[in-house]
């Protein structure tokens, strides 16, 4: 099959698994009235929800009571009680190729034994001593697969040349993943553990600096940047965009599928679990046009007050842009630039132009063939796990390890 065939089938395969904030999907086993789902509460109702949740804490030392048991809801809700698995990553990596300040290449690890994460390695060419290093998780698309899409590969060139390692990949379902459906009802725990193994897979990279680990991503990537972050004390630096709702909770089975936000005990929504990065640095990037628009009067002073119980309301900032919309685009990306430049320590001024503005022109697009992992002469694993049944099993297996 030749690499045109093998895209057209990924095409037809993600456009068929994906649910673009579809109505979310119950684990077997789990009763609805703990899910959590899309607009599960209105605006009003939302900002009323965070005022019951402050009146449970009133410092630093109950706040984090509170927190532990928001993460611990998100591991038992979520599936991840006995995750990440540490089992051998066994990394593929191929075809590099060197651009104007960076190299791209097409790399694959096993989260589980015979699942593989598929994604785009991309790095600086500049020789430094250490390399900040930044996960590039992608959200729903209903018209192209995101980690081949144009702004994907312009975020991630252009924090390359910057001076970090940065990794696109998969969600479940989309592009090369399409061991499993994107709405298998175990998504969340899949793309969780995914990201999870993700960052060990940065980490075993030479000069990757495990002091310097960001992550950032839209929408249902969004949804995975704070989850990996609430989870993951290793993140550094976490820049969820559009995405973090008092509201809205994500409509995919992936981000609102488990009960994550409720237990028999506790209720929670995205913008407390979006403030466990406390006290590491939080830019929120939010719109006028989607659930994020009431951010700078809702959100974003409900998540400063707890960085305020630390000392550090200095090191969370909100990017408002009420005339745009929902997407990564390049205002949102300039200012995810700034703060990741700030707080990764890495160099502004490689991607500013003689006017001292951000310019990505610099970027070479790919197209998707060339970005492709698993094509004839690079091919998927033969112990690959293949259905939704078998990927099922496969959880079973390793939730008992």
């Amino acid at each position: 099959m030749n690499k045109m065939r093998f895209l057209l089938l990924i095409i037809v395969l993600a456009t068929f698994s994906h649910g673009w904030h579809s109505a979310a999907l119950a684990q077997p086993g789990v009763a609805a009235s703990l899910l959590c789902r899309a607009d599960y509460f209105t605006e009003a109702e939302g900002k009323a929800a965070l005022e019951k949740f402050a009146a449970t804490y009133h410092d630093r030392k109950s706040w984090e009571q509170r927190a532990e048991m928001i993460r611990q809801g998100i591991r038992s809700g979520g599936g991840l009680t006995n995750y990440p698995l540490k089992t051998p990553l066994k990394p593929i990596m191929h075809s590099k190729r060197t651009y104007d300040g960076y190299t791209v290449e097409n790399v694959a690890f096993e989260s589980f034994p015979g699942f593989f994460v598929t994604g785009n390695l991309y790095r600086p060419t500049r020789p430094q001593a250490s390399y900040a290093a930044i996960l590039a998780p992608h959200g729903h698309s209903r018209t192209e697969i995101p980690r081949y899409g144009e702004a994907v590969q312009k975020r991630c060139a252009t924090l390359a040349r910057m001076g970090a390692i940065v990794l696109a990949y998969d969600m479940i379902g989309f592009g090369e993943s399409g061991q499993c459906s994107h709405q298998h009802p175990q998504a969340l725990t899949i793309q969780t553990n995914n990201s999870l193994r993700a960052v060990d897979f940065l980490l075993s990279l030479p000069q990757a600096d495990p002091r310097r680990i960001g992550v950032t991503g839209e929408s249902g990537g969004g949804t995975q940047t704070f989850l990996l972050t609430a989870l993951d004390k290793r993140i550094a630096v976490s820049v969820p965009v559009v995405m973090v709702s008092a509201h809205f909770f994500g409509g995919c089975v992936c981000e609102s599928g488990m009960p994550i936000h409720k237990s028999q005990s506790h209720q929670t929504s995205n913008v407390e679990i979006a403030a466990l990065a406390a006290p590491r640095p939080l830019l929120l990037v939010s719109d006028g046009n989607d659930w994020t628009k009431n951010t700078p009067e809702v959100e974003y002073p409900y998540i400063r007050n707890v960085y305020k119980l630390y000392g550090k309301e200095n090191l969370v900032e909100n990017v408002h842009l009420p005339d745009e919309g929902h997407d990564y685009g390049i205002n949102k990306r300039k200012g995810a630039y700034v703060f990741l430049a700030r707080h990764l320590k890495l160099d502004l001024g490689n991607v500013q132009n003689a006017r001292g503005e951000i310019d990505e022109s610099f970027v070479t697009v790919q197209t998707a063939p060339a970005l492709l992992v698993f094509d004839a002469a690079h091919p998927r694993p033969a112990y690959a796990v293949k259905g939704d049944e078998a990927v099922s099993r496969m959880l079973a297996s390793g939730s008992k390890n």
